[in-house]
């Protein structure tokens, strides 16, 4: 299912970038038993310019490190205790339980939370998405994918709306690793997504036409093909695939084959992916 070298419009030429100036917030990207994304996620935030810490959550509970201290939030990927009670409900449940008075002033400030594929569930868990009206409660679920198997491959994603996230980005062509990615909601939640511009991203065709369900362009089943979506006050991004797996170019899966169809049509060889400028967005939010 990969997409055509045309379709691409990568414009960074393959040369060594100037290390892009850090900005003094910082990231927080958690991390625990089973969490597997956390060096991944910190490489791609380092790449677009913010530097972060890697903390585990009983480091948060025993107050040796403080999220006050941070601005920016990140629940990577991962199976967080192993999925045992539910993808992404165990963590859930170690933070809700420990740390949620620190994490509801961290909401109430100008900071961002990002939530990758597992992480996506802990929010999910949590309520920090959909949280319309500031009412962390349990409103999407993401349940097992459709075909009842874990789904390792590459997805197109397009974006619906254009705000903080989704900015600059035509589209993002990164791996999917989960087994319960199949998003999930009531048609009055549903219709709420729709109305105030909450779904952020969805699974597509290579061609960017919609992937209507249509599997393998939707990997997992999930309704309106949604891959991605925000909180109400757009602070909060949930996201089923992996951007940070696929920060280069090499990584794509298909590299070698685009790399030739670019050399025969007189296209720079890109040195990162399309997926970089979700990272950049972020970063750029802060400066």
């Amino acid at each position: 299912m990969a997409a055509s070298p045309h379709h691409m419009t990568q414009s960074a030429a393959r040369y060594s970038p100037p290390a892009p100036e850090r900005i003094p917030d910082r990231a927080l990207i958690m991390s625990g038993f089973g969490i597997n994304s956390e060096m991944e996620t910190q490489e791609a935030l380092s790449r677009a310019g913010m530097d972060s810490d890697i903390v585990h959550i009983n480091d948060l509970i025993a107050g040796r490190k403080h999220l006050s201290d941070y601005r920016l939030l990140v629940f990577p990927g991962g199976f967080s205790y192993g999925d045992d009670t539910g993808a992404g409900n165990a963590y859930a449940n170690r933070v809700r339980n420990n740390v949620w008075d620190d994490l509801e002033k961290f909401m109430d400030g100008d900071n961002l939370v990002l939530g990758i594929c597992n992480g996506f569930q802990i929010l999910a868990n949590l309520g920090l998405v959909p949280a319309f009206d500031k009412k962390y409660c349990r409103d999407i679920a993401l349940m097992p994918n459709r075909r009842g198997v874990l789904e390792c491959r590459f997805v197109t994603l397009k974006p619906v709306v254009d705000n903080l996230w989704t900015r600059g980005i035509g589209r993002i062509y990164c791996p999917v690793a989960h087994g319960e990615g199949n998003f999930y909601c009531s048609p009055e939640t549903l219709q709420r997504l729709k109305r105030q511009k909450m779904i952020a991203f969805t699974y597509c065709k290579e061609d960017m036409s919609p992937a209507n369900g249509e599997y393998p362009y939707n990997p997992n089943g999930s309704m309106e093909d949604i891959a991605g979506i925000t909180s109400a006050d757009g602070k909060v991004l949930g996201l089923m695939p992996h951007p940070e797996r696929a920060m280069e170019f090499v990584n794509l899966y298909d590299w070698p084959y685009r790399k030739e169809q670019m050399k025969r049509e007189g296209v720079p060889i890109p040195a990162e992916s399309l997926n970089m400028q979700l990272f950049r967005n972020v970063v750029d939010n802060f400066r």
